[in-house]
This record gives structure tokens, C-alpha cells and sequence, in this order.
């Protein structure tokens, strides 16, 4: 008997066509592309044998049609973040330290994109790209992306602190608009175009341990975040100044809910406390089981901000 490759069903060695699902039974030699039919032990046209890597019509077409990568124009962002600091930091520094470093760098920031939706599209060096709106789009990547940039930010500094390097710091740069996406067998996105090369340029005009973006993300996430105007900047390749803007700090819940005019006051002081808070609740998670967090202190002292910023 033969087994169909399309439905799993058995079929007489006579058959060319499955009597359950009608697929065609034949092999296709691996050597060659060859079609034999059923039974047969070596290729009709090569003499390869057919018991090594032959395969269904059915499943060889079916596969090609699986790994064949799909073409689509998305509106998506594309965050660029490097380090800043880091050749200093890596002087003096035995060779499996600077890896380790890299490493802790390289995991933060894939946690941190992955945590807001985002896919990290490649490292380069210790440049970070990732992107947001492939495969699967939101209507608030753009905000997800800035979040994921001051996180990141943020997170480089602590690290930085941690590994007795405090000169090391990120920069990152966030562009929302129309690129060519290519969506492969595994749902990863290919972006390509000039808006990621321009959100490359962004971060490199970028301040360490500061964020910026262009126009059309700022529009679609200040509802939940504060910018500053960084003024216009030559970017290379680019015609005509690019109007850029600092994110400052996140004031709102996802698309600006729950923001408060009154809390826009700077958050100040309390930036490792707030990041023991994200990290234990996104601990409970991975841990699958709930903690408690107590925050104790004198009146005054911030607890409800800090509350509040969680949210």
C-alpha cells in the first residue's frame, strides 16, 4: 500500500490518484524534480533512488506554496536604538565580559519589543532594528513602538549602572509611514524602503539616552505621551529637513486613556522603583501565578504617581 501525503489515507501501489481525496500519488525524484509513479524504487529520468527524499506532488506543491514569502505594502513603524558609550565601556574588559554584555543588551531588548507586540527584525553591531505592523498590525503600533524606545532607553541606563560602565547609554529613533513588506513562510515581516533608512538616520541625530520621531508618529501616539520639538534636521539622503520630536514620557494608558492633565508633571526619582514594579508584574506572566507588591512610604512621598504610572 501507499500513503497519500495530502490526507494520510492508504492506497493500492496501482494507484495514481488517492481514492480518498484524489491527489495525485506519484513521487517527485529529489535528485532530479522528476515524476515516477507508485511502487517505483528508482527515478525514471535520473536513476536516483526514490526511497531517499522522495516526496508527494501534493506535499511539494503544498510546501512551495507555504514557504512562497507574500509582497504587501503596510503601514508600519520601524524603531532603529544603538549604543552609546559602549567602545568605552568594552575597554579594559576581558572578551567573554564584553559578550555578556552584549548579550544582556541584545535579550533586553528583544523582551521589551516582544513585550509591546513588536518583532525584532535583526541586530546590527549593537544597533537594534524592529518593527511594528507586520505581520500583525494595531491600531496603536506606533504608540507600542515609542513605548518600547523609552523602555529600552531607560533599561541601557540601569544596565549600564549594573555593570559598572554609567557612560553607557541608548538612542533611539521611531518613523511610522508606508514600506514594502514581505511576509515569509513563518510570518516574520522583510521591511524594506526609504523609511527604514530614514528611521536609521532619526537615530543617529538622536541625543544619548533620548528618542526621537517624525511627524506621523507623534500624531498617532501623543495622546499617551508627551513630546518636545527637536527642531528641523538634515537628515542624510533626504531632500528637505525632517521635523523631529523628542518623546519625553508616557502620560496615559494604550491610545490615551486615563490621562490626566494634572499628573503631567515630570517623573522624577523614582525610576527604579517604577521598573521593580514593570518587572515583577511582567515576572507574574512568565511565572503564570500572581504576586503582591506593598509600596510603603510617608505622605507625600509619590506612592499614588507611582500607581498611577504603572497603570
Amino acid at each position: 500500500m501507499i500513503v497519500c501525503s495530502n490526507c494520510g489515507a492508504e492506497n493500492p501501489f496501482a494507484n495514481k490518484f488517492c481514492g480518498d481525496c484524489g491527489g495525485a500519488l506519484a513521487s517527485v525524484c529529489s535528485s532530479c524534480g522528476g515524476s515516477n509513479a507508485p511502487g517505483k524504487r528508482f527515478c525514471g529520468d535520473c536513476g536516483a533512488p526514490l526511497e531517499v527524499g522522495a516526496v508527494s506532488v501534493v506535499a511539494a506543491a503544498a510546501s512551495a506554496a507555504a514557504v512562497a514569502p507574500v509582497a504587501e505594502r503596510r503601514l508600519v513603524s520601524v524603531l532603529f536604538a544603538d549604543l552609546v558609550g559602549f567602545t568605552t565601556a568594552s575597554e579594559g574588559r576581558d572578551a567573554e565580559d564584553t559578550r555578556e554584555l552584549l548579550t544582556r543588551y541584545f535579550d533586553s531588548s528583544r523582551q521589551i519589543v516582544e513585550r509591546y507586540g513588536g518583532t525584532v527584525e535583526k541586530f546590527i553591531g549593537d544597533a537594534v532594528m524592529a518593527m511594528w505592523g507586520a505581520p500583525v498590525a494595531q491600531e496603536d503600533d506606533a504608540e507600542r513602538a515609542v513605548r518600547a524606545a523609552l523602555d529600552l532607553v531607560s533599561g541601557i541606563s540601569v544596565l549600564g549602572q549594573e555593570v559598572g560602565a554609567p557612560d553607557l547609554r541608548a538612542r533611539a529613533g521611531v518613523l511610522t509611514g508606508e514600506a514594502a513588506v514581505s511576509i515569509g513562510a513563518e510570518g516574520q515581516g522583510m521591511v524594506a524602503g526609504d523609511l527604514v533608512n530614514t528611521a536609521s538616520r532619526v537615530q543617529s541625530a538622536a541625543e544619548p539616552g533620548t528618542v526621537l520621531v517624525g511627524d506621523a508618529t507623534k500624531r498617532a501616539s501623543e495622546a499617551a505621551i508627551v513630546y518636545e520639538d527637536a527642531g528641523s534636521h538634515e537628515l542624510k539622503g533626504k531632500a528637505e529637513p525632517v521635523q523631529l520630536w523628542r518623546a519625553s514620557r508616557v502620560v496615559g494608558s494604550r491610545r490615551g486613556e486615563g490621562r490626566s492633565i494634572g499628573l503631567e508633571a515630570p517623573f522624577v526619582g523614582r525610576d527604579r522603583e517604577f521598573r521593580l514594579v514593570k518587572d515583577l508584574f511582567h515576572a507574574t506572566a512568565d511565572d503564570r501565578r500572581a504576586g503582591l507588591v506593598a509600596v510603603f512610604g510617608v505622605a507625600g512621598i509619590g506612592k499614588s504617581r507611582l500607581a498611577w504610572e504603572f497603570e
